[in-house]
């Protein structure tokens, strides 16, 4: 039986927020690889020269991402740029979703007609009331994305609706971010809808079945969740501040992907 051969790209932009960058993926010298890092060390693997840039800025709404990523993206002329933006607009006590759709369809109209192919997201969502509030926003979103990668003939990668990236245990204890494994499991995704042979065709499928936490695991992760993560998060949606303010683009030059130096091999 003949199969297609693969695609032939020689460059990825990545562009984004702490979604992109990679966070919670942490390496042991204290920096994030996340699914971008380890979506281009499998595209590098396949083409000698391969060329690699991230732009992503954690914290970043989509009205930055616009401003500040994506003309520099579209003049960098990769093969493929992957854009994930506007799930923390959504997540904003406060949000436009006419504006958050019109930011996202100019950096679309802006980014397709740049490369080769560029690639969309639903993003994915974890399990939990949190997500509850926020849903109908999100959907909103991602009916956008479909809308606009039909338009322009992006692809999208739909993590949205993977059984496995809605499991908690694939989530940094956060809850707003992937582990490692989630990581892993989006670069799988990304790689497949870019045409390339599956490495792992149950991506989507969640983990074993595990026993769940007790209720008192349950309460004393609730309070540190709390104190680490929410309190700071709302005082930073409070005061106007970001995670991302002052942080440079993770990797803002197309260079050449060392990948034994890039992912700590």
């Amino acid at each position: 039986m003949q199969t297609n051969p693969p695609p032939t790209y020689t460059s990825l932009v990545a562009v984004g927020d702490s979604f992109t960058e990679g966070m919670s993926d942490l390496m042991p010298d204290g920096t994030y690889r996340g699914w971008a890092d380890l979506l281009a060390a499998r595209m590098a693997a396949r083409s000698p020269g391969f060329r690699y840039a991230n732009l992503a800025v954690r914290g970043k709404l989509i009205r930055q991402i616009v401003d500040e990523q994506v003309g520099p993206a579209a003049a960098l002329g990769a093969d493929v740029i992957t854009l994930v933006g506007g799930l923390n607009d959504t997540l904003r006590p406060k949000c436009d979703m006419g504006r958050v759709r019109g930011l996202l369809e100019e950096a679309v109209e802006r980014l397709a007609p740049a490369c080769k192919q560029l690639v969309l997201m639903r993003s994915p969502g974890r399990q939990g009331p949190v997500l509850e509030r926020f849903r109908p926003r999100m959907e909103e979103l991602f009916a956008c994305v479909d809308e606009l990668a039909a338009r322009h003939g992006a692809l999208v990668v739909d993590l949205y609706a993977a059984p496995s990236l809605a499991d908690p245990r694939l989530w940094d204890v956060d809850r707003l971010h992937l582990t490692g494994e989630g990581h892993r499991r989006v670069a799988e995704a990304v790689w497949q809808t870019l045409g390339y042979e599956p490495e792992d065709p149950d991506w989507h499928v969640p983990p074993s079945p595990t026993a769940p936490p007790g209720w008192v695991a349950r309460r004393i992760a609730d309070v540190r969740f709390t104190r680490q993560h929410l309190l700071p998060w709302i005082g930073r949606r409070l005061t106007g501040r970001s995670s991302g303010d002052g942080r440079p683009p993770k990797r803002p030059e197309l260079l050449p992907y060392e990948t034994a130096d890039e992912l700590g091999t």
